[in-house]
């Protein structure tokens, strides 16, 4: 269990789960005060199908993480999430490799591109609530050394289109248009919506 010390505006009137091993989105949920614990799906992460948007595969991902550790703790409310970067359309998820890395960010480089994040909220006692959220992120153009020296920092490694807007990588980006946190990782405000609703939360 996640015990904040600091009091938040917001409290927890369930049990919360958050079904991300990401220290980003466990932070991100931090912030709003609450208590909840951290379960780490182990769904399995198949690509993209045929003609699938960034937006729905990225919901699909969300649930199926959701699902996956709901099944293990019927108890609780448990929060799912999947980050993609789109690119004209092509879904870029996490590199497999530092080569894949410099693919990706040789693409976005001086590129306006997508940051698409899938969520689901699953209830023991109601219907699970599915979201995506999209923010249009600009990046500025970087020699081929730039973004090899920033591969070697390691950072790259597990983030979807290979770049930390939070952490090393600000550098990269000149302009986001729409929700910081949902690149990041997690669209608080939405979800906050969600949880409020539903009366998951509410306020101090």
């Amino acid at each position: 269990m996640e015990n904040n010390q600091h009091p938040g505006p917001f409290r927890a009137e369930k049990t919360i789960i958050l079904g991300s091993a990401s220290p980003r989105r466990r932070e991100l949920l931090e912030n709003l005060g609450i208590e909840f614990s951290v379960a780490p799906s182990d769904a399995d992460e198949p690509s993209p199908e045929a003609g699938e948007s960034p937006a729905a595969y990225a919901v699909r991902m969300a649930e199926a993480k959701a699902h996956e550790v709901a099944g293990r703790h019927s108890e609780a409310v448990v929060i799912g999430s999947d980050t993609v970067v789109a690119l004209e359309g092509e879904i870029m998820g996490k590199p497999v490799d530092d080569t894949d890395a410099l693919r990706m960010l040789t693409a976005l480089s001086g590129q306006t591109h997508q940051v698409v994040t899938g969520v689901a909220v699953v209830f023991p006692d109601r219907d699970p609530v599915t979201f995506a959220a999209e923010t249009e992120v600009c990046m500025r153009s970087s020699s081929r050394e730039e973004l090899l020296s920033y591969i070697a920092t390691g950072e790259p490694g597990d983030k979807a289109g290979a770049y930390a807007i939070q952490g090393i990588g600000t550098f990269l980006v000149t302009e986001i248009s729409g929700s910081y946190t949902n690149v990041v990782g997690l669209p608080l405000a939405e979800l906050l919506d969600v949880l409020l609703k539903y009366d998951v939360l509410t306020s101090r």
